[in-house]
């Protein structure tokens, strides 16, 4: 190990290929360092050392490369930490305990096959991602990228990134970071995958700012992309995002399990507070997923499916936010206490185009089918000409209201089942007097 406490003698030690690096005091540096495979840089004490970058990206890795209990700022929209290797194998790759401003980007691209990435610590206290021009595409949108970014953006069959990432916390409440919040993605749902094996986050604050009826470009607070598969994902803190059609919590991948502990929100315009086009296991809420723009619903299952999910409530308070819907078949889910709208007709995002919908508490579209649907609370509506219980085509199997259905706006309706719709007659009979 060598100790450094100049930029003079950090450029000497990175092209000596000093395998470990430790800064004794802060340092700036007027352009990007870059790592040579196999070296670690580090702060002497935690908290104490700030590697500022004046004009453009920070730190670059080869890989088999550690950066530990250090602040490195770089401009927002810039790099703080970076891919730059042509490496096969990049080995491993470790965070720990870094505070950052900038993005953090691991994509691996070109002859780039096998990396493991672990985390263990890191707060991104603001990032662009916007202008990243590798984005993927599905459902008529393209996404951005995320104030931390992992990307497998080679299409090789066998090309695969391993991730653990633990006590990630991403921008600040009315501060957010802009693009996605966190972004994971293969190349494809065919080709180039990405593997988490844990992912734990704290509080996670992003802003799209995407402009007011775009139609074709989303973000997500955090957002598992299509190729990437996550064994776990534990959110503890709070997910929130500001922006029009941004996403707090999306999947286009697959999740085995995903637990949420603290709120789930959203602030802009076709925000929606969860949606699922991929395949999730088990899913639980256990704080109120909210939303609060125009056309910003709080659930959606457009494709693939949910074996089970669980929610504390959903409520939202725009025209045309819809509580919950459906359109592909799902297992169980259970709301624990009530889901309420506030809005009648508005417009929001469907898959790429502007549509004008009702905030329907439940809406079940042709081609959705629901196994087993438990509400222990209230389905309540206060909009004017929308439904709480509406059955547009879809299929309920099993259903079980032990609290009360509630439409009370102007021709409002509590239930309405159509287009060849199905639910349970008798629960419908039993707790709906219908």
């Amino acid at each position: 190990m060598v100790t450094v406490s100049s930029a003079i003698e950090l450029q000497e030690a990175i092209i000596a290929k000093e395998p470990v690096i430790e800064l004794t005091q802060s340092i700036s540096l007027p352009t990007t360092i870059q790592l040579a495979k196999g070296q670690s840089l580090k702060a002497s004490k935690k908290g104490t050392v700030f590697l500022s970058f004046v004009d453009g990206d920070g730190v670059g890795l080869s890989g088999d490369n550690a950066l530990i209990n250090l602040a490195i700022q770089t401009a927002p929209d810039k790099r703080a930490i970076y891919l730059n290797s042509t490496e096969v194998d990049l080995g491993t790759i470790h965070f720990d305990n870094l505070t950052v401003t900038g993005v953090v980007q691991v994509l691996t691209r070109g002859n780039n096959k096998t990396l493991n990435l672990t985390i263990d610590g890191l707060d991104i206290v603001s990032a662009d991602a916007r202008h990243f021009t590798e984005r993927p595409m599905k459902y008529g949108v393209v996404v951005h990228q995320g104030a931390l970014t992992v990307y497998n953006f080679n299409p090789a069959e066998d090309s695969h990134i391993t991730v653990t990432a633990e006590n990630v916390s991403v921008g600040r409440p009315m501060a957010p970071v802009m693009g996605s919040g966190i972004f994971i993605s293969g190349f494809s749902d065919e080709t180039g995958r990405v593997t988490i094996e844990k992912l734990t986050t704290g509080d996670v604050y992003s802003n799209g700012m995407i402009p007011n009826g775009q139609p074709n470009l989303i973000t997500g607070g955090i957002f598992i992309v299509y190729g990437a598969y996550a064994k776990e994902v534990i959110s503890n803190g709070p997910v929130t995002t500001y922006g029009t059609n941004d996403m707090v919590l999306d999947v286009w991948g697959k999740v085995d399990n995903w637990i949420v502990k603290d709120k789930v929100t959203s602030y802009g315009t076709s925000g929606i507070g969860f949606v699922n086009f991929g395949s999730v296991g088990n899913f639980v809420a256990e704080q109120v997923v909210e939303t609060f723009g125009n056309g910003a619903r709080g659930f959606n299952q457009y494709d693939g499916t949910i074996t089970e999910a669980r929610f504390n409530s959903i409520k939202t308070h725009g025209n045309g936010s819809i509580g919950m819907q459906f359109s592909k078949p799902v297992g169980k889910i259970i709301i624990d206490n009530n889901v309420s709208t506030t809005g009648s007709t508005g417009e929001t995002l469907v898959k790429g185009v502007i549509k004008n919908l009702k905030a329907d508490a439940i809406s079940v579209l042709e081609g959705g089918e629901i196994e087993e649907l438990l509400v222990n609370g209230n389905l309540q509506t206060k909009g004017d000409e929308v439904v709480s219980y509406h059955i547009n085509g879809g299929t309920v199997k099993k259903f079980t209201l032990k609290g009360k259905l509630v439409a009370s706006g102007q021709n409002a309706e509590r239930v309405v089942i159509e287009n060849g719709g199905q639910t349970a007659t008798d629960s419908i009979k039993t707790y709906l007097n219908y």
